[in-house]
């Protein structure tokens, strides 16, 4: 078995420049607005050109990869659905029919399904991506939920899946009954938060179900106390997909993209592709606030503040599809409104 420390992540630039900033913020200040009208859409723009590192940022061909796979744990009941819905949900994303299908339509945002981990064989679809490590995770209540190796290669999978993808912004969504439990240890053991505060009530528990899923998840903590390095913790606690996405991210920061997080899962990968790899979450602009308890703490824990507050907490990368058009407006206003001097309008008076 191959041995954790034997990943060696790719390099991640640093965005700080402090003269790019000023170039960006006087652009910015220089437009036909009093200064900071356009509020957060300004320092959207600044975030971009920063992360860019460009007075003219842009997007094009962005693209959303939804990472699919099951959870062992869920034998235990912590979910209100079976785990057979991960693979009709994959199945309803390859036929269209899901909201993310939707708002990538509608956005026009390339999307394709990686299979990382799937307790279903899929035949060969144009949008389906066959990265699967193993038919779901094993049960984290009697062993890790991945041997060593296992973890590996769904970090390096995930990378695979970003090397040589077209387009300059990335969007991960995931789809995996039981995943919301595996995000929860994941910020239990890596933000040190208490478990209890971690768990929501994912796809609809009721009072019973979530007291179950918080017992059964104490256990699993207790089960695997000796993980802690990062490492450790995502082959202990983690999911098949949220691995993925991890090295998926990585691969994405280190290729300089706009990294456009969506709710609790993707922000959780983003936690673990931090601490593995120093420097990913400069690259991630935060789209919405799940009502997901756990995902307050994650924001926190990432210094972030979201786009948006909508009361959502569906998953597969909807928030993130949903705030795309604030990053395009974002652009498009760094790049094309006019300055007081190209308009012929006098500046604020000093």
């Amino acid at each position: 078995m191959l041995p954790l420390t034997t990943f060696t992540p790719p390099t991640i630039a640093n965005i700080e420049n402090n003269d790019l900033r000023q170039q960006l913020q006087q652009i910015i200040d220089l437009k036909t607005k009093p200064l900071g009208a356009l509020g957060r859409l300004e320092t959207l723009a600044l975030q971009l050109g920063m992360i860019q590192g460009t007075l003219t940022p842009h997007i094009h061909q962005p693209q959303i990869r939804v990472f699919a796979a099951d959870h062992g744990l869920t034998q235990h009941g912590t979910s209100a659905y079976p785990s057979a819905v991960t693979a009709q949900m994959v199945y309803n994303f390859l036929q269209g029919g899901a909201a993310i299908n939707v708002l990538a339509r509608q956005h026009n945002i390339e999307l394709k399904v990686v299979d990382a981990g799937v307790d279903t064989d899929f035949e060969p679809h144009p949008q389906l991506l066959n990265y699967k490590v193993r038919h779901g995770s094993r049960d984290a209540l009697t062993e890790p939920s991945m041997t060593e190796a296992e973890c590996l290669a769904a970090l390096k999978n995930g990378m695979k899946v970003v090397e040589n993808l077209t387009g300059n912004l990335l969007i991960v969504g995931e789809m995996g009954i039981g995943n919301t439990s595996a995000a929860s240890l994941l910020l239990a053991r890596l933000g040190d938060v208490p478990i209890a505060d971690c768990i929501g009530r994912g796809t609809g528990l009721d009072d019973a179900g979530l007291q179950h899923k918080t017992d059964i998840l104490t256990q699993v903590l207790q089960r695997h106390s000796e993980a802690q390095s990062p490492l450790d913790v995502l082959a202990a606690l983690g999911g098949l997909e949220i691995a993925m996405m991890a090295g998926a991210l990585i691969q994405a920061a280190s290729e300089r993209r706009i990294l456009l997080i969506d709710g609790f899962i993707a922000s959780s990968a983003l936690l673990v592709a931090e601490r593995l790899t120093p420097g990913v979450a400069q690259y991630a602009i935060f789209a919405h606030h799940s009502v997901e308890p756990g995902h307050a703490h994650l924001l926190k824990l990432l210094n972030a503040e979201p786009l948006l507050n909508m009361g959502m907490r569906l998953g597969e990368g909807s928030g993130a599809a949903l705030a795309y058009p604030l990053l395009q407006s974002a652009c498009a206003i760094i790049n094309e409104m006019a300055s007081f001097s190209d308009a012929g309008i006098s500046e604020q008076n000093s």
